[in-house]
């Protein structure tokens, strides 16, 4: 949902209007879109429901007979979506935009391909022979409140103690709690903690007791609206390893980073390699003992967090939502998006 509310905004920020049409029952990420400026249309049951794809295509329809010069784009961006609802969109003769990240379906149909990922460039897509590829981290796309913070330089202290802890919007298995439990075993002195609860979070309970056990200054914090701030006065990070790693790159912070979801291990695992995160594997089997060490390996270790900070600035340069804005307005287009997402984590 981020990186979509994402490009919406740099839409708007160029002067368009955004629809997103969604399943998710989330109220938080529901008002989130809307606080936006954006309208939200809910779908009753996703596809492969036979309902989605008709009511998808009747809602780009009233959009198309309103005031634009073309027919709006769709922007695709969930595993649900296949071929035949590609190639439905496209025969209606409507744009399409799709998100992807692992080229696992056999043959996309889209006007463009989206995949901001670090390893993007070396997945084989197969395509319609005019569909345009933008692929790697130039077009990784950032919210607009962490474009003011484009040329900031962090400073890296010799002992870290500040940590930022993120995993995502609902973290099912709980691993949250693990890190918590991991903290309190660094034994660092002054160590900080801000913990963010994301809005489809089921252990909001188990949470709090485990904070008022600790020995360390912890947070937990909800609702986040300023993630740039928390981020530049973090010194490490523990995070998902997925849209949040180019946001914490983008800032130069230093993270260690948990697999949650499959479409995460192969960029947990590049971005290892390339040593501009510090990965744990998978979050659900990960012992407590090994986040104690990793912790406590990168609090004290400042030239690994310098080198961190160094290669994730490089790698993200906060452009990348106006660089696929560019390309398809290059393309002389309609001047409105609309955005389906199935679930509540899509």
């Amino acid at each position: 949902m981020m990186r979509c509310l994402a490009l919406a905004q740099a839409w708007q920020t160029h002067g368009g209007g955004v629809s997103f049409l969604s399943h998710c029952d989330n109220d938080a990420l529901r008002r989130r879109v809307r606080d936006a400026g954006m309208s939200f249309i809910s779908i009753g049951n996703p596809y492969p429901d036979d309902g989605d794809l008709p009511t998808t295509l009747s809602t780009l329809s009233q959009l198309t007979s309103m005031d634009h010069d073309a027919p709006p784009w769709l922007v695709l961006d969930g595993y649900h979506f296949d071929p035949v609802y590609h190639h439905g969109i496209r025969a209606a003769g409507f744009r399409l935009l799709v998100m992807d990240d692992c080229a696992h379906l056999p043959r996309y149909h889209a006007d463009a391909l989206l995949n901001q990922n670090v390893y993007a460039e070396d997945l084989r897509y197969q395509c319609d022979q005019d569909t345009i590829l933008l692929l790697g981290t130039r077009y990784v796309l950032l919210r607009p409140e962490f474009l003011t913070w484009r040329g900031w330089k962090r400073d890296i202290p010799d002992a870290a103690r500040k940590v930022l802890v993120t995993l995502g919007g609902s973290d099912p298995d709980n691993v949250t709690l693990k890190v918590i439990e991991g903290l309190q075993q660094v034994g660092v002195k002054s160590l900080e903690v801000k913990v963010i609860v994301g809005p489809a979070n089921a252990h909001h309970e188990s949470l709090r007791r485990a904070a008022e056990k600790v020995s360390y200054d912890l947070q937990l914090l909800s609702d986040v609206m300023d993630m740039p701030a928390l981020m530049a006065w973090s010194d490490v990070a523990i995070s998902a390893c997925g849209t949040t790693s180019w946001e914490l790159a983008f800032m130069g912070l230093p993270s260690i980073a948990l697999v949650l979801a499959d479409n995460q291990e192969l960029a947990a695992r590049v971005l290892n390699e390339r040593r501009v995160v510090l990965s744990l594997g998978n979050g659900a089997s990960l012992q407590v003992e090994s986040i104690r060490a990793a912790v406590l390996q990168l609090l004290t270790d400042r030239a690994t967090r310098q080198a961190m900070s160094e290669g994730g600035q490089l790698l993200v340069d906060g452009r990348g939502a106006e660089r696929v804005v560019t390309k398809l307005s290059h393309k002389d287009f309609a001047d409105a998006f609309l955005m389906p997402w199935g679930d509540s984590d899509a």
